[in-house]
């Protein structure tokens, strides 16, 4: 028990838990202090207080994925992620994989293969490709179905969205291999140019 949760035995009183907490994150690349309540999710920090509404509430239950975001580099469904638990991460949504103007070469991918059609799971789909390229499990198309398989969309664009990821999967690779024409910020590094 905490020291705010104790009670006290002579006066017969209980102290309240706290109900909100400073944590610190940084966000898209800038730190911020924010106030939140224990049992605010991650999506709801973003969405509600932060207004960074590319991350989507869907199910709620951490079924579809489109609340998708990366947490210190890896995705997770900010649905179910307590915000206060991620005190001090480094949190990167659909706002903050792109350089300025340019697109992020998965945002084009993603256009260049028509893999969207409502848009609705797009930003999820791409912060979860973006984290399965960095983790470099991937190898073959049917890698990419399955490790993508959190991630719902169900408009049915499927094989476009493989086809999009195989793409800059593809890109990555000739880069790391010394074969790219340099010109890329593939997805390793994000959309700030730093290596993660």
């Amino acid at each position: 028990m905490s020291a705010s949760e104790r009670t006290v035995a002579t006066e017969g009183t209980t102290a309240a838990p706290a109900t909100s907490h400073t944590i610190t994150l940084t966000i898209n690349g800038a730190k911020k202090q924010v106030e939140v309540a224990p049992w605010t999710t991650l999506l709801d920090l973003l969405r509600e207080s932060l207004h960074l509404t590319g991350a989507k509430k869907g199910c709620d239950h951490g079924q579809c994925g489109a609340c998708t975001v990366l947490v210190d580099g890896k995705r997770v469904n900010s649905c179910l992620t307590l915000a206060i638990v991620k005190d001090g991460a480094e949190v990167t949504t659909i706002e903050g994989l792109s350089a300025g103007d340019a697109l992020h070469p998965l945002q084009q991918a993603f256009i260049d293969h028509d893999a969207f059609q409502c848009g609705y799971c797009t930003p999820g789909q791409i912060c979860s490709a973006e984290g399965l390229i960095r983790e470099k499990r991937a190898k073959t198309a049917d890698d990419v179905r399955e490790l993508m398989s959190g991630n719902l969309c169900r408009c049915g664009a499927y094989s476009n969205i493989v086809a999009a990821i195989e793409e800059v999967m593809g890109a990555c690779t000739r880069e790391r291999d010394g074969r790219g024409n340099g010109q890329g910020r593939h997805a390793v590094g994000g959309g700030r140019g730093e290596e993660r």
